[in-house]
């Protein structure tokens, strides 16, 4: 009976010859295929074939003799595939590609989940009035899980931090209708905002700093933080910039490519035209009257309409008119500082006020002997003039002006203050004090000034190498200003008694060194 099954598997040369020798020969070209630089077959036949030849000129004996290129290549496809790609490409591409793909509970509401993440603009934008190339911005959205509604955004030329995080926050849970009315071209409304439930983030430093995870205390339910390496978990608003890419940014003049070896002997800094005001006007049309008005590509539904019967049968918890005030209050940069005499010091100025010094007199007992109250400071990294502190009784935060007869911290942002400190040391040398950095901030102004003229004079080119840092520190955002052109200070900053020694206006060089080292504000 044996005799009539078929044998067509024994047919021709399948089996290679193996034999001990030879297999060890073999082992040693697996193990340098194996390895993380990913040496293609060919190679690692040719070693397989090299360490044979080598070691048969050593035999008296009997030679072994290597098998074919095509048994080698057989021998290498049967290997595990996970042993192989962990080996080659790592264990994390292996788990991708090998593991088992499994899915998450759906939202049921909008808002009941939130994703945000920071990527930057693949466009080059131009200055308002310079009209030079300032450089890709950053962006930082929010997209809802369920209705895959954009909720808030913030574009911007600081690096991603918690300053990022802030804005766009702001922009999500407050009305939207100051913006549409700000956008006159609008055909729809943006009806999203209210109180998140829960925000999905991943694990960069921003999300982990105090600030947000206080914020979230009061504004935010949970913050739920992304597996390291696990951005499907986070699909939305990564599928989403791959669609602004696509679809919006695709033919604008300007536009720049993720990557570098795509972009050839294209130049989009040549090529930019759009002013940085134009782009987020652009942005928001785009957002509100495209995106959320059409289809998905699976045809399952449009996010514009889905939020708007989500909301009529379960609407998100609205924010309150006393909510909303102090939303920027809330989501202000934290610290904790002790109450002294002279009130609070922090970002080397300080803050008091008679009714901050009468809390002081009656709430610094049962704190420990020589120990002052601890309290938490809420600073607006754009305008240093004042700070809040809560205040226990209060059940609330109290504003605390700085002491500051000079005017020195009207309008002025912490990036700026930091400028300003760090042009205090290099030029003055001595003591800080308000009246020598009123000094040191109209040198600043007056040389970013100078600047401007020289490129409306034609007398630099448009090119400048350092655009991308004066707007950070002249804050280009779509919640700031689109120009680095600064407005003109108040005369009353600089005192009646100036300085013995004026500091001098730092050089381009200098300039560009003193600003290349500063970081984007952060939140520890």
């Amino acid at each position: 009976m044996q005799a009539l099954v078929p044998k067509h598997a024994n047919k021709g040369n399948s089996k290679p010859r193996t034999t001990s020798a030879e297999q060890q020969f073999f082992d040693r070209a697996v193990q340098r295929y194996l390895t993380p630089q990913r040496p293609s077959v060919a190679a690692a036949y040719e070693f397989y074939e090299s360490v044979i030849r080598a070691e048969n000129t050593k035999l008296l004996g009997d030679r072994v003799s290597p098998i074919s290129y095509r048994a080698f290549l057989d021998r290498i496809n049967r290997l595990p595939p996970y042993e192989v790609m962990k080996a080659r490409y790592g264990k994390h591409r292996a788990d991708v590609e090998f593991d088992a793909v499994r899915s998450h509970i759906p939202p049921e509401r909008v808002l009941e989940r939130v994703e945000i993440d920071h990527t930057p603009l693949d466009i080059i934008l131009l200055d308002d009035e310079l009209h030079i190339p300032l450089g890709r911005a950053f962006l930082t959205l929010l997209v809802d899980s369920f209705s895959k509604c954009v909720v808030g955004f913030h574009i911007g030329y600081k690096e991603p931090s918690y300053y990022s995080v802030k804005m766009a926050l702001l922009n999500a849970m407050r009305p939207k209708e100051e913006i549409c009315k700000r956008f006159s071209q609008l055909k729809n409304d943006w009806p999203c905002h209210g109180k998140i439930e829960t925000l999905v983030v991943d694990n960069g430093a921003e999300f982990w700093s105090k600030s947000l995870e206080q914020a979230c205390l009061e504004v935010v339910t949970d913050i739920q933080f992304n597996p390291v390496k696990r951005p499907w978990l986070k699909p939305l608003v990564e599928r989403m910039y791959r669609t602004i890419n696509q679809k919006l940014l695709i033919d604008i003049p300007g536009k720049t490519f993720s990557n570098i070896l795509e972009k050839e002997d294209y130049d989009p800094a040549k090529d930019a035209i759009v002013r940085f005001s134009t782009f987020v006007e652009v942005f928001h049309r785009w957002i509100i009257d495209v995106y959320h008005m059409d289809a998905d590509s699976r045809l399952k539904g449009i996010p514009y309409w889905s939020w708007q019967k989500s909301v009529e049968r379960l609407p998100p918890l609205p924010l309150s008119d006393e909510d909303q005030r102090k939303l920027e209050i809330v989501l202000a940069q934290s610290d904790y500082r002790h109450h002294r005499r002279g009130g609070i010091h922090i970002h080397n100025l300080r803050y008091d006020s008679d009714e901050f010094a009468a809390y002081r007199k009656y709430n610094t007992v049962n704190r420990g002997r020589g120990e002052q109250p601890t309290l938490l400071v809420k600073t607006n990294p754009d305008d240093l003039s004042s700070i809040h502190v809560y205040v226990e009784q209060l059940q609330g935060y109290l504003s605390v002006p700085c002491v500051d007869p000079v005017g020195y911290t009207k309008g002025l942002s912490l990036q700026q203050h930091k400028v300003n400190c760090r042009l205090h040391r290099e030029f003055i040398k001595g003591q800080l004090d308000l009246d020598s950095l009123a000094q040191v901030r109209m040198a600043l102004h007056q040389r970013i000034e100078q600047e401007a003229e020289e490129i409306k004079a034609g007398k630099r080119s448009g090119k400048v190498k350092q655009a991308a840092k004066l707007a950070r520190q002249q804050n280009v955002s779509s919640a700031g200003t689109g120009t680095v052109v600064p407005e003109p200070l108040d005369g009353a900053l600089v005192p009646a008694k100036a300085v013995e020694s004026e500091p001098a206006l730092p050089s381009q060089d200098e300039w560009d060194e003193m600003v290349s080292e500063l970081k984007p504000y952060e939140s520890s």
